[in-house]
C-alpha cells in the first residue's frame, strides 16, 4: 500500500532538515580549525531553518489559518537572525531583533485560542529563570547591550510562559509548541552564556542542535489533529 503524499513529502522534509542541520553544525565546528569550512555553515544553516519553514507550510490540516500565518513568519524571521549572525562583522544587535520579532510572531499564534498568563505560573517560572541568567551574566553583558537583552529576555520569557500555559489546557499541536519553546530557550541560554562568559565546549553543536529542534517542534505543532500525539 503507497505512502500518503503528505507522509511522504514529510518524511523527506526532515531527512533533508535533518542533513542540512548536521551540515550546518559541522560546518560551524569545523571553520575555527580551517576557514575553507566556512563555506557549508554559511549554506547549510539557513538552508535548514528555510526546510522547517516549509514543513510549517505544507502542514495539512492546520490548527488554525492565522496560527499558521504567525508561526511562518516567527520562522522567517529566525531565518533572517541566522543570517545575521552567521555574516562576518558584530551584527548581533540586528539579530537580537530578528529573533525578538520571532517570538513576538510566536507568542501571537499561541494567543490565538488562549489567554495569556492563564494559569500565570508558567510564565513566572520562566521569568525567574531568565532574571537568574541575567544577574549571573549581567557584568559581562556591554552596557549598550543590556536594555536589548533584557527585552529578548522579557519577550521570550513571555513567549515561552504562553506556551507552557497553553499545553496544560491543550493538545498534541499545543504540546508541540510547548517543548519547542522550551528547548529555544535553553538554545538561547547556551548561546547567551557562550557569548558572554564562554567560550564553552562544543557551544555551536548545543546551540545549534537545540535551535533547530525547538524549531522542528513548533513548525510540526502547526499539524493539526490527524498528527495529535505525534512527535
Amino acid at each position: 500500500m503507497s505512502e500518503p503524499r503528505g507522509a511522504s513529502a514529510l518524511h523527506w522534509l526532515a531527512a533533508a532538515t535533518l542533513l542540512a542541520a548536521c551540515a550546518a553544525i559541522a560546518g560551524a565546528l569545523l571553520a575555527p580549525h580551517s576557514p575553507d569550512w566556512m563555506w557549508l555553515h554559511w549554506f547549510a544553516k539557513p538552508s535548514a531553518t528555510a526546510l522547517i519553514f516549509a514543513l510549517a507550510w505544507q502542514a495539512r490540516p492546520m490548527v488554525s489559518v492565522s496560527y499558521r500565518r504567525f508561526v511562518l513568519v516567527g520562522i522567517a524571521c529566525s531565518l533572517a537572525g541566522d543570517v545575521f549572525l552567521m555574516l562576518p562583522g558584530d551584527l548581533f544587535v540586528p539579530g537580537l531583533l530578528a529573533f525578538l520579532a520571532g517570538h513576538v510572531c510566536f507568542t501571537t499564534a499561541l494567543l490565538g485560542d488562549s489567554r495569556f498568563a492563564t494559569p500565570a505560573w508558567p510564565l513566572l517560572a520562566c521569568l525567574a529563570y531568565g532574571t537568574a541568567n541575567l544577574v549571573l551574566l549581567w557584568s559581562a553583558i556591554a552596557a549598550p547591550l543590556r536594555v536589548p537583552v533584557i527585552v529578548y529576555v522579557a519577550v521570550l520569557c513571555g513567549m515561552v510562559g504562553q506556551a507552557g500555559a497553553r499545553a496544560l489546557r491543550g493538545d498534541a499541536s499545543a504540546r508541540l509548541a510547548a517543548r519547542g519553546a522550551l528547548v529555544f530557550m535553553l538554545s538561547d541560554s547556551v548561546l547567551a552564556w557562550d557569548r558572554f562568559r564562554g567560550p564553552l565546549p562544543l557551544a555551536s553543536l548545543w546551540v545549534l542542535a537545540t535551535y533547530y529542534l525547538a524549531l522542528w517542534w513548533i513548525a510540526r505543532s502547526v499539524q493539526g489533529v490527524e498528527r495529535e500525539g505525534r512527535a
